[in-house]
């Protein structure tokens, strides 16, 4: 790229849009490039087109999700142009990235339903009137075979056999099918339709990412930067945040749920937590984090901050309110809620404590309604049952709670 003389008024935004959307990235491929084009863009006014590809494998947003898009809203707001595009056409082969066999293939109907979910839940973070939404079957699926090889004629199988997951699954034994060779290579030919500048992802997505550099090189473009964000842990402190793990807090969860869940992040990861998926300012997360470190804050409080900030995001400011007092009557008083669901009895009185818990769908099965219940997880109005084999007398309005947030008020039949 050609060297440009900035202005002290241009050089003052040029390094505050460096400082901005640096700040929280894992990588930036390579950095040099990515100051030059926002040089440039600020010296002629020309937005950069920032692009996101997600393949709509899964309905539900999570926090986890946010981190990369809370950035390309970072980007809207410098006046950048986002493109979310869809992959309704490489979905049907499925991201193989970090998988250890090949995924199953969507349907056009799952494609599409998916998608319109997921457009529906990114505007809780992002300024969805000024996003450019794209499907990439609009120019994949108009490639002919002899456009489809030339694209593969671009990357080797020893480059591919790179990538961890290929390399394990091939050391392994684990069958690797040619079509899912294609999907970097189309992911890479987005970027060359709609002649992307920057491209956001996950760590994960590296070789994905790099491979747009590629693919634009060969199609005489040039070349976008690659920015990586990181993969936020889930609930359980380990595993990344996936809904299929159920370690997840969704963003078009209810109030209560999103609150819950927070309070359940672990110590570790709380001011991560903060720093990924929250809007409040550094410097109040850089104060608390000090605070936490010289043993002035609980834990448990810094957690109702998190919890609270995070429905004030998706919920507003009465419903964080709300929830957060719902969660202090309930488990801290251990008060029964105000609503919640009912299940009518119509069996035998007394009743056996698991027949309850499974009527009720409080259990899915007799089994886990016995190891709730050994385990001290189960409470009759309160009061916390310990005996599987206990015989409970039946009481029209009788509270039924398993674990910290599932209750069931039970009404007799004909009452």
């Amino acid at each position: 790229m050609q060297s440009i003389e900035l202005s002290a008024k241009h050089k003052s935004q040029v390094e505050e849009q460096l400082a901005v959307l640096s700040e929280g990235t894992a990588e930036i491929i390579p950095l040099d490039e990515f100051r030059e084009k926002l040089v440039r863009s600020v010296v002629t006014g020309a937005p950069l087109k920032v692009k996101l590809g997600l393949d709509p494998s899964a309905p539900d947003v999570h926090i986890g999700h946010t981190v990369v898009l809370r950035k390309l809203r970072q980007f809207q707001d410098f006046g950048h142009i986002v493109q979310l595009v869809v992959g309704d056409f490489t979905g049907r082969i499925g991201d193989p990235s970090g998988r250890a066999s090949a995924r199953r293939q969507l349907s056009d109907e799952e494609v599409q339903a998916n998608a319109r979910t997921y457009v529906e839940q990114f505007g809780k973070v992002m300024d969805m009137d000024k996003a450019q939404i794209r499907f990439n079957s609009e120019w994949l699926g108009k490639l002919n075979f002899s456009e489809v090889v030339n694209l593969a004629s671009l990357l080797t199988v020893a480059r591919m056999l790179e990538r961890e997951d290929f390399g394990n699954r091939y050391r392994q034994g684990q069958p690797i099918y040619v079509h899912e060779f294609f999907y970097p290579l189309m992911q890479g030919y987005d970027s060359v339709a709609l002649k992307t500048d920057i491209e956001l992802g996950g760590t994960d997505q590296t070789f994905n990412l790099l491979m747009g550099r590629t693919v634009q090189e060969a199609y005489g473009q040039e070349r976008q930067v690659v920015m990586t964000c990181p993969l936020l842990e889930g609930l359980d402190g380990v595993r990344k945040m996936s809904k299929s793990l159920h370690n997840y807090i969704g963003v078009a969860e209810a109030p209560g749920e999103i609150y819950g869940k927070a309070m359940s992040v672990p110590d570790e990861l709380l001011l991560r937590y903060m720093r990924l998926t929250t809007d409040l300012p550094r410097e109040e997360i850089d104060e608390l984090a000090a605070t936490l470190s010289e043993g002035g804050i609980h834990p448990r409080h810094a957690k109702m901050l998190l919890a609270r900030t995070l429905v004030r995001m998706y919920h507003g400011q009465a419903q964080a309110e709300a929830a957060e007092d719902n969660f202090v009557r309930v488990f801290s008083r251990r008060e029964i809620p105000e609503e919640i669901g009912e299940y009518t009895w119509a069996g035998d009185n007394p009743a056996r404590l698991v027949d309850l818990l499974t009527a009720s769908l409080l259990a899915s099965s007799n089994s886990e309604a016995r190891r709730k219940i050994t385990s001290g997880a189960v409470r009759i109005d309160g009061a916390k049952v310990t005996n599987f084999d206990a015989a409970v007398t039946v009481s029209d309005g009788m509270v039924l709670q398993l674990g910290r947030r599932a209750f069931v008020r039970v009404r007799l039949s004909g009452q």
